[in-house]
């Protein structure tokens, strides 16, 4: 993800989330904040997804990951997360995590393919409706 990204992946976030971040946010998070890796899916030009995480010591936060709600269920998140993990790996990351709304079942699945583990929960995380988060874990090998 680059400075020049940001319009389209602030379009998709605004269409992902009921709590999106703001155009700001992402702007920080390249310019200035150096644990943050992220990564965008371009299809003919325009920037259709995201996902990144922050580099904490030896582990991962996954911060975010979102496919324009126009083009999900073709798999592309796959290509996501797929490259988040290469950077991982690249980076010596020993251990991923996330949180994920408890009733998103598909992203729950999703991230179950990649070894994700649910190993807690986080009461009313989610400042929108007070859903609780699940807080998922990957365990390099």
């Amino acid at each position: 993800m680059t400075l020049e990204d940001i319009e389209d992946v602030f379009e998709v976030e605004q269409r992902s989330f009921s709590v999106p971040w703001t155009k700001d946010a992402f702007i920080a998070e390249i310019k200035y904040n150096e644990k943050a890796r992220y990564v965008v899916l371009e299809i003919e030009g325009k920037v259709l997804g995201y996902g990144g995480f922050w580099k904490i010591l030896d582990e991962g936060h996954i911060t975010n990951i979102a496919i324009d709600p126009d083009i999900r269920g073709k798999g592309y998140s796959h290509l996501i997360i797929e490259e988040l993990l290469k950077i991982a790996q690249e980076e010596k990351i020993v251990g991923m995590t996330l949180e994920v709304r408890a009733s998103n079942k598909v992203a729950q699945g999703l991230y179950e393919k990649y070894g994700f583990q649910s190993r807690g929960i986080r009461p009313k995380y989610y400042q929108d409706n007070g859903e609780d988060a699940l807080i998922m874990w990957r365990n390099e090998k």
